[in-house]
């Protein structure tokens, strides 16, 4: 399989020099994905709906890898506050669910951008 870079319309992957997806050797690496909406660059306070918004980012670019939701095999989870992590773990679950992916959920000092609280990243095969 031939290696394919994914976007998502955020400004951050053009001026940071990534990709929000790369897909090689049968795997969509699905870069971590904050909770802004790219399309207004608006990112709700709490963290839940952060991770919610999250998971909507990496449905559509799964989509367009040829993958989806039901592919993961790895997830990280990042939270800047241990207060959050449960409501965030509830999202991942809910969403995870039938998949339950290896997953790993860490507690951070921070992310880029004050606003951001959750962080998710993923691997999932394609085809």
């Amino acid at each position: 399989m031939t290696r394919r870079l994914i976007g998502s319309g955020s400004p951050f992957e053009a001026a940071y020099g990534y990709s929000r997806a790369v897909i090689d050797g049968g795997f969509v690496f699905v870069a971590g994905t904050t909770g802004y909406d790219y399309a207004t660059m608006t990112m709700p306070e709490d963290a839940a709906a952060q991770a919610e918004a999250c998971w909507r980012t990496i449905a559509d670019v799964l989509a367009e890898a040829g993958s989806g939701l039901g592919r993961f095999v790895r997830a990280t989870y990042l939270v800047t506050d241990r207060a959050d992590a449960e409501a965030v773990l509830a999202v991942c679950g809910r969403v995870l669910a039938e998949v339950r992916p290896a997953a790993t959920l860490q507690v951070v000092a921070g992310l880029l951008r004050a606003e951001m609280k959750v962080e998710i990243e993923v691997t999932a095969t394609v085809g």
